[in-house]
């Protein structure tokens, strides 16, 4: 993967999915999304409508079809936890090229080895993406906010492979930065997402009431889950979490809050699941973490 223009095959054309697939299409890549006959019809014949601050309001044609069927570059996975074991069906391991590199966009630690269990694993190298983008209708994309940050990893994929990448994505829009260390990069936004997450939508309401109506219970979920990750082998700081919760708009909510919000499946198993999990292997009391998932559970049971 060191030519100038890549073929890109993107799983699950959401916010996320579809914002890339139309910047990487804009750019002159190849792109096929993967979805549903549904979805992959409206966009062959509409393509990838965007309105963005940054990037502006365009329409970007892509190929779509149900399932990968030629070899490309690269396949970004781009669907919710919950919906992964499905959507894998639209990758064969028979279609992917001897070079294929599969990167999952997916919120957790745990989906990695997945991937790696089904496929090689010097072909799984996982995203980190920091940005807020709502698919609105099929193909319709809204980027809210102003930024699209990507962190690129996977330790055993060789590095040309991941710079080639990370310059197409780069040159498309987005900041993207390489890391060299796959679990440090993981953890960095778990160590984020999950008392912003669980909080959130444990009480159904949004960050700016949760940060002061729940403070103390914020800050301790932040220092369990700073623990866990440092058991885990990445840095962590609870303090700098704490800053950036009080640095976000008041009115932000977490993609679980909107999930549960509109009835879908939660993500609860792959944030606070894997969370307690990862407590529980290192041996790190985690009561807060625990009691949030387990009220949690109990509401949505």
């Amino acid at each position: 993967m060191t030519k100038d223009m890549l073929s890109v095959a993107v799983l699950g054309p959401g916010g996320v999915g579809g914002l890339l697939a139309a910047l990487l299409s804009r750019a002159g890549h190849r792109v096929t999304c993967l979805a549903r006959e549904e979805t992959a019809a409206s966009l062959r014949t509409d393509g990838i409508r965007v309105r963005s601050t940054p990037f502006g309001d365009f329409t970007a044609r892509v190929e779509a079809d149900t399932e990968l069927r030629t070899p490309v570059d690269a396949v970004l996975i781009a669907v919710k936890h919950t919906a992964l074991d499905a959507a894998l069906a639209r990758i064969p391991v028979s279609a992917l090229g001897e070079d294929t590199l599969l990167v999952p966009f997916l919120n957790g630690v745990e989906h990695p080895a997945v991937l790696r269990a089904r496929y090689r694993p010097d072909r799984v190298a996982p995203a980190v993406v920091r940005v807020e983008s709502t698919r609105v209708a099929p193909g319709v994309i809204e980027h809210g906010s102003g930024f699209a940050e990507i962190d690129l990893a996977g330790d055993a994929v060789p590095r040309p492979r991941l710079d080639a990448l990370a310059r197409a994505l780069e040159a498309a829009g987005p900041t993207v930065r390489v890391l060299p260390d796959e679990t440090a990069a993981l953890w960095a936004k778990m160590a984020f997402l999950a008392p912003f997450a669980l909080l959130t939508t444990r009480h159904g309401l949004p960050l700016g009431e949760v940060r002061t109506r729940h403070r103390a219970e914020l800050t301790a979920l932040v220092e369990e889950t700073a623990a866990v990750s440092r058991a885990c082998g990445a840095p962590a700081d609870p303090a700098r979490a704490l800053q950036r919760y009080d640095s976000f708009a008041p009115a932000t909510k977490s993609s679980m809050q909107r999930d549960a919000e509109a009835g879908r499946p939660l993500e609860l198993d792959a944030i606070g699941g894997a969370l307690l999990r990862a407590a529980e292997l290192h041996g790190v009391p985690v009561p807060v973490a625990t009691r949030l998932v387990r009220e949690l559970a109990d509401v949505t049971r």
